[in-house]
């Protein structure tokens, strides 16, 4: 996937991601600049929840928004 594509995304995508996990920054959100396994990480740090638990917070935010995708490690 092209990063300048993902990156645009990300930017439409932040204020979704900011609605779904509040506790989360705006720092937190340009160090996870679409990337799913940072965004894990802070979900895990910031909600206190198992990596389990964050994933399948974030294949629910998925499954929501068809339209917005995060870049793959």
């Amino acid at each position: 996937m092209n990063h300048d594509r993902i990156e645009g995304n990300w930017k439409q995508m932040k204020g979704k991601v900011k609605e779904q996990w509040g506790r989360l920054t705006d720092d937190d959100l340009d160090v996870i600049a679409g990337r799913r396994d940072q965004l894990l990480g802070r979900i895990q740090e910031r909600h206190g929840v198992a990596r389990d638990e964050a994933e399948r917070q974030v294949e629910a935010f998925e499954r929501r928004n068809p339209d917005f995708f995060f870049e793959k490690s």
